[in-house]
């Protein structure tokens, strides 16, 4: 890969990039209390702090609270949003149903994350034949990662459209999270791309290369004249 080989680290990097960004994300909190992929400020705010929820792929926490602690649910698959702002009553029985569901679905996440750490290992340590492996599996990483994408952005909007109709004095915005989902889900895209056109292409020009070259105990002989 030699003529490749600029484009093809680019490609292996932007796949180790993506599972970074994946990787923040799925230790979102309750692991880290200030990541969030949904924030919710709440109405009790004062000038000494400003209570919110972040919502993460695991659970929840409830960040400058009264006494100055940050409380967070335990980690687990799968949370109720509606119960943890305390506003059942303005959730709908298919919305509270719908959000419960999709927070499990958020378990894949560090699917997601273990996928596109193995196609930058296939990528970055094998030859032709590992970067076509590494190309396949780090779709699969995109796929993944585009389903976890649609929905988080699909949970969340539900919860934040409750939160800012329906829950006076709150706010709700998207966290930094959910754009990492979306960076990570470019950067395993355009990873992909770079690193199955490098391999084709390296592979190319090998096969170029070996038709180019004459054995030499395979030249042929001039032809003898013949007198008679």
């Amino acid at each position: 890969m030699a003529r490749t080989g600029f484009f093809h680290h680019i490609g292996s990097f932007l796949l180790f990039a993506a599972t970074i960004l994946l990787l923040v994300t799925t230790i979102s909190a309750p692991v880290v209390d200030n990541i969030s992929l949904l924030k919710v400020d709440l109405a009790n705010g004062t000038s000494e702090h400003q209570s919110a929820i972040t919502f993460g792929t695991f659970g929840y926490c409830t960040i400058h609270t009264a006494d100055g602690h940050n409380v967070c649910s335990p980690r687990k698959i799968g949370y109720n949003p509606a119960a943890v702002i305390h506003d059942d009553e303005h959730f709908s029985n298919a919305s509270e149903d719908s959000t419960k569901a999709l927070t499990r679905v958020m378990v894949l996440h560090p699917i997601a994350t273990g996928v596109a750490f193995i196609a930058f290992l296939l990528a970055v340590g094998a030859g032709v034949i590992g970067s076509f492996l590494g190309a396949l599996v780090s779709l699969v990483a995109f796929l993944i990662t585009v389903i976890v994408l649609i929905t988080d952005f699909v949970l969340f909007h539900i919860v934040k459209k409750h939160v800012n109709d329906d829950l006076r004095g709150a706010s709700a915005k998207y966290g930094v999270g959910l754009w990492l989902i979306l960076a990570a889900a470019i950067a395993l895209l355009i990873g992909t791309l770079v690193v199955f056109f490098t391999c084709c292409s390296a592979r190319l020009h090998r096969s170029r290369n070996h038709s180019n070259k004459v054995d030499p105990a395979y030249v042929a002989q001039p032809r003898r004249r013949r007198f008679f």
